[in-house]
C-alpha cells in the first residue's frame, strides 16, 4: 500500500479507487479470520472527529481510512498533501463487485438502510454481478445499537451467514463506531462503513444529476430532498471545516521548514 499521509488530524491512505479495490480484494482471498474494516471520511466526519474520542479510536484502527468527499481531496491539495481522489462508499462497492470472479464469487452481507432497502438491493446485485453473491441482509431497528440482545443477534445473523464482505450502511458516526466496537466479533474478512451505498444500489438517488456528481455536490442535492433532516448538519460543516483547513495552512505556512521536510 501507499505510504500513509497525516491530514487534519487524521491518518489517510492515499489511494485511488483501483487500488482500494485491489488491497480489500487481497484481503478477501487472504485466509485470515479477523475482520478488517474500511473508513470512508467526508468533511463531516472531520468536524465530528474533532471532540469524539471513540470515533477518533474507530478511524486509528481502521484497516483503511479513505476521502470520500471532494471538499476534504480540494483540503488535501490545499496542504500540500495531495490524494488519489475520492473513494465513496456508493462507488467503491459497485467497483468492488465489478471486480470480482463469477468464478469465486465474494459472499456479501448487507447490513443497514430501511426495511426492505437491502433486499432490493440485492435483487439488483445479483442481476448486474454474476461474480457476487448477497448472503444475507438485515435493516436493524432503531436504536438497535444500545440493545445488546439485538447486537448479539445481528452478529450470529453475520456469522451463520460467514461472507467475506459486510456492507454496512447505517449513517455516520454510528456505522463506524459500531463495527468497532464489535470489530473482534463481526465474522467477515472486510467490514465496509459504506453510509448510503445499500440505498443507492437499491436505487436510491437515481435522479442525481452527472454534473452534480462530477462535481461533487452530492450533498446539495441531498439537502434539497432532505432538508429538515440536512441543513443543520451541513451548515455546521460548512462553517467548521473550512475553518479546520484554514487554521492547519496556516500553521504549515508559519513553520516551512516542517512543510519542506
Amino acid at each position: 500500500m501507499c505510504t500513509r499521509i497525516e491530514l487534519l488530524g487524521v491518518t489517510v491512505d492515499p489511494l485511488s479507487q483501483e487500488q482500494a479495490v485491489g488491497q480489500i480484494h487481497a484481503w478477501i482471498a487472504s485466509g485470515e479470520t479477523r475482520c478488517r474494516y474500511v473508513v470512508m471520511p467526508s468533511a463531516h466526519h472531520f468536524v465530528l472527529l474533532r471532540q469524539h474520542a471513540h470515533l477518533q479510536a474507530a478511524y486509528a484502527q481502521a484497516g483503511l481510512v479513505l476521502p470520500a468527499s471532494a471538499p476534504v481531496v480540494w483540503a488535501a491539495d490545499l496542504l500540500n498533501k495531495p490524494l488519489a481522489g475520492r473513494v465513496a462508499g456508493k462507488d467503491l462497492v459497485p467497483a468492488l463487485f465489478a471486480a470480482a470472479d463469477e468464478e469465486n464469487p465474494i459472499k456479501v452481507f448487507l447490513l443497514g438502510a430501511g426495511p426492505g432497502v437491502a433486499e432490493r438491493a440485492a435483487v439488483g446485485i445479483h442481476r448486474r454481478w454474476p461474480g457476487v453473491k448477497v448472503v444475507g441482509t438485515y435493516s436493524p431497528p432503531l436504536g438497535f445499537e444500545n440493545d445488546h440482545a439485538e447486537n448479539l443477534r445481528i452478529l450470529a445473523r453475520i456469522a451463520d451467514a460467514r461472507p467475506d464482505l459486510l456492507v454496512v450502511g447505517l449513517g455516520a458516526p454510528k456505522q463506524e463506531l459500531w463495527v468497532h466496537q464489535h470489530r473482534s466479533q463481526i465474522r467477515a474478512k472486510v467490514a465496509l462503513c459504506a453510509g448510503r451505498a445499500i440505498d443507492q444500489l437499491a436505487g436510491g438517488n437515481s435522479n442525481l444529476p452527472a454534473w452534480m456528481r462530477e462535481l461533487g455536490l452530492e450533498w446539495l442535492h441531498r439537502i434539497v430532498s432532505e432538508p429538515r433532516r440536512l441543513v443543520a448538519r451541513y451548515a455546521r460543516d460548512i462553517w467548521v471545516f473550512p475553518q479546520i483547513v484554514a487554521r492547519e495552512w496556516w500553521r504549515q505556512a508559519r513553520e516551512p521548514s516542517r512543510v519542506r521536510s
